[in-house]
């Protein structure tokens, strides 16, 4: 345990056209080497393709609805008690849920290669919007993990 103070909370900035916090969170997920130019537009250009694809309304909703289907509950961690290492699942909160499920849907964008990324973040902003794909195949395994280790959770503090 660390003897240094907590490290604060920074409210997250919303981002141009939009005005959302959640949007200015993603763009600061997409990008890369400080280019922050370059992530917006990449968002920008993804969400249109993704307004344009489902044909519902906001493309912030469609985002929201996407984070929805692909936020992880649970998780487990690595707990060392009298020398043996147990996978305790525990709880996840509201902030970590987001922060996973958007790297995730990041990442998951950044490993279809032979495409742009806007359209492969667009592909998988879908996909987690309809419950499908690599994104929400990776939370029901995490949830299937925590699960299969539910007989440790009297372990965890």
């Amino acid at each position: 345990m660390s003897r240094r103070r907590r490290a604060q909370k920074r409210t997250a900035k919303p981002d141009a056209r939009y005005g959302s916090t959640l949007v200015g969170h993603l763009v600061n997920t997409v990008m890369r080497d400080g280019k922050k130019t370059l992530a917006e537009r990449i968002v920008y250009a993804s969400f249109e393709r993704v307004s344009e694809k489902l044909e519902k309304g906001d493309p912030v909703d469609l985002l929201l609805g996407a984070l929805e289907n692909a936020r992880p509950r649970l998780e487990v961690k690595s707990r060392r008690v009298g020398g043996a290492t147990y996978q305790v699942p525990v709880e996840i909160p509201y902030e970590r849920q987001e922060s996973l499920a958007m790297r995730w849907i990041v990442s998951a964008a950044n490993s279809r290669k032979g495409i742009p990324m806007r359209d492969a973040l667009a592909a998988e902003i879908i996909d987690a919007y309809n419950n499908t794909g690599i994104v929400v195949k990776k939370k029901e395994d995490t949830h299937k993990m925590a699960q299969s280790n539910r007989a440790f959770a009297h372990l965890r503090w």
